[in-house]
């Protein structure tokens, strides 16, 4: 999948959003990641490159790779990838044997429906980047995705920065009182990671402190009407406090799907 899209009527266009295509966008890829996750988070992991300055494991040869692609940048210095999202189909999954949540979150519920689902990860943007149109243009181009795969789950984790989630107690305690996701397709924190996320009683909730704490990817699910699971995951590797997202497509109220498949047009 490749889909140019131009910026302020420049030609050629100053973004390309595509599937990697080789190794050295799967390299930029895990440099970007390697940038975001290791240098800015202050992340580790067992499969981490610190000498090359990538960021991979052990799902990168079975997923695909959404990238956002800067034309102005040089692929030669693995710096064009200014933009990622990694994505595993259901069917891949059981191939491979396992979705990168399940060494997080016991994904039975989602096993048991039956429904063809797409997990996200990975998601990262060039600070450059990060305000702007970067993170919309992979929205739309992952909308392609979804809709050319008959996708009807979304689901991934999504990360507070930190291990101690009493810091995060408002953020966490209003996702758990409003955003909880149904019985039939909750996913529950593994031991020894999980922790609660009622934190606080929702009569003591303010929900302006809460949303001031909640980050911005989180933030944007909920828009689309996205909800959580049962408990957070402390990922001490990562040095993250993580959070199970997951959005029905299928159940998606019509401005919420209106919203999801609409196609971003440069002004």
């Amino acid at each position: 999948m490749s889909v140019p899209v131009s910026r302020l009527g420049s030609d050629p266009p100053l973004f390309d959003i595509r599937l990697a295509v080789s190794e050295r966008d799967l390299l930029a890829a895990q440099r970007l990641r390697y940038r975001v996750f290791i240098e800015e988070l202050g992340g580790d992991g067992p499969h981490v490159d610190h000498a090359a300055r990538l960021e991979r494991d052990d799902f990168d040869p079975v997923v695909d790779h959404l990238c956002l692609i800067d034309n102005r940048r040089s692929a030669d210095d693995l710096d064009h990838v200014v933009g990622v999202y990694r994505l595993l189909r259901g069917d891949r999954a059981e191939a491979f044997g396992r979705f990168y949540c399940d060494g997080e979150y016991d994904l039975t519920p989602l096993r048991r429906c039956g429904r063809p689902v797409l997990e996200l990860g990975r998601s990262c943007v060039d600070p450059a980047q990060r305000g702007g149109t970067g993170m919309f243009l992979l929205w739309n181009a992952l909308a392609d995705y979804v809709l050319d795969h008959g996708v009807e789950i979304l689901f991934g984790v999504a990360s507070f920065h930190g291990t101690d989630p009493t810091m995060l107690a408002p953020s966490l305690s209003w996702l758990h009182h409003h955003h909880l996701a149904p019985g039939d397709l909750r996913p529950r924190a593994l031991p020894p990671g999980y922790h609660r996320m009622d934190l606080i009683a929702p009569d003591r909730l303010d929900r302006r402190e809460a949303m001031l704490g909640m980050p911005a990817l989180i933030k944007a699910y909920l828009r689309l009407g996205g909800m959580v699971g049962d408990g957070a995951f402390v990922d001490r590797a990562f040095n993250t406090t993580d959070v199970f997202l997951l959005m029905d497509t299928a159940a998606m109220s019509d401005k919420h799907r209106q919203f999801y498949e609409s196609r971003w047009q440069p002004r």
